[in-house]
């Protein structure tokens, strides 16, 4: 676990706390932690942009006394600059938006920058990552979905592994790489290959009643 995931340049498996039990967010969090996730990533989701919702600053600011762990924040949203705000006051270290959302993504990365924490892009499996340019070298993290969001438990896409290669030759030093949806034990290495230098994993942690174990033969998987 780590307070700043930039520090680390190996691999890192962020703990999606979507497939957790909300009853007892808390307790989940430091288990998934405690077994050996790096940080924590946040699905924020608004039943406009994705067919679902899910949490939004309450439930961020609510988790953020929990750990120290760093907040890395999905915003599935129409709109990400109206919350971003909001978020990153709840405690939200990095703010990841939608290509699809904006005209001018360089001025949506340069806006959520100026609130003080990290930025991040993201693209639906069907977006070309030509749509990324624009704002490529403006933020930290790409995150590329590997599925369509909007509901945990998905199956993997491995047609996005091409467009992940093509990103990363685009990136720098000091930027990461990020994916998402259905990674878990069977197709953890193609993103690692492709790649990818951040794991999220939600029902691939959460859903094994051993968290520890299941963590380590992912990061085994990645070695």
């Amino acid at each position: 676990m780590t307070s700043d995931p930039f520090a680390s340049t190996g691999h890192q498996i962020l703990a999606s706390i979507l497939s957790a039990d909300f009853a007892k967010l808390g307790a989940e969090i430091e288990d998934a932690l405690a077994g050996g996730a790096d940080f924590v990533h946040l699905d924020v989701m608004d039943g406009h942009f994705v067919p679902n919702i899910s949490f939004g600053p309450p439930i961020i600011e609510a988790a953020r006394p929990v750990t120290a762990a760093f907040f890395d924040t999905h915003l599935m949203i129409t709109d990400p600059l109206r919350y971003a705000p909001a978020m990153v006051k709840a405690g939200a270290q990095n703010l990841t938006f939608h290509v699809e959302v904006t005209d001018d993504p360089a001025k949506t990365a340069r806006e959520i920058r100026k609130l003080g924490c990290h930025v991040g892009i993201t693209l639906n499996p069907d977006t070309p990552a030509e749509k990324l340019w624009p704002a490529i070298e403006l933020v930290d993290v790409v995150l590329v979905m590997s599925v369509f969001p909007g509901f945990g438990g998905q199956k993997f896409m491995p047609e996005v592994l091409p467009k992940a290669r093509e990103i990363k030759k685009r990136l720098g030093k000091h930027q990461r790489l990020e994916m998402d949806g259905g990674l878990h034990a069977q197709t953890i290495r193609a993103a690692a290959d492709a790649g990818v230098d951040w794991f999220v994993v939600g029902s691939g942690i959460f859903d094994s009643p051993n968290r520890a174990a299941a963590i380590a033969e992912l990061r085994a998987l990645i070695a």
